[in-house]
């Protein structure tokens, strides 16, 4: 038996998926609506392409998805990181 390919019909580009990560890293609220985001993205998205992309960003530990909305929580402070790498674990 053959075996297709299979093409994602809504398959994000990194200027989309980089698009989004800023919008959500610069959200001053802890958590932003789907249809807030939408809202302030500089280009309309299609809204499964950016259920691809909010898949993808959870699933790296980069968002967090809940009833009241989508909130960034990936932290890139080095002084915060090196705090951790030294912690003590209880």
């Amino acid at each position: 038996m053959v075996q297709k390919e299979q093409k994602l019909e809504h398959s994000p580009t990194l200027n989309t998926v980089i698009m989004v990560e800023n919008v959500l890293k610069r959200a001053d609220e802890s958590a932003l609506s789907i249809a807030e985001l939408k809202r302030r993205l500089p280009k309309q998205v299609n809204h499964n392409t950016l259920k691809v992309v909010l898949q993808y960003l959870e699933d790296s530990n980069k968002i967090a998805v809940s009833l009241k909305g989508i909130t960034w929580i990936t932290n890139s402070n080095a002084n915060l990181k090196r705090a951790i790498a030294k912690g003590l674990e209880l």
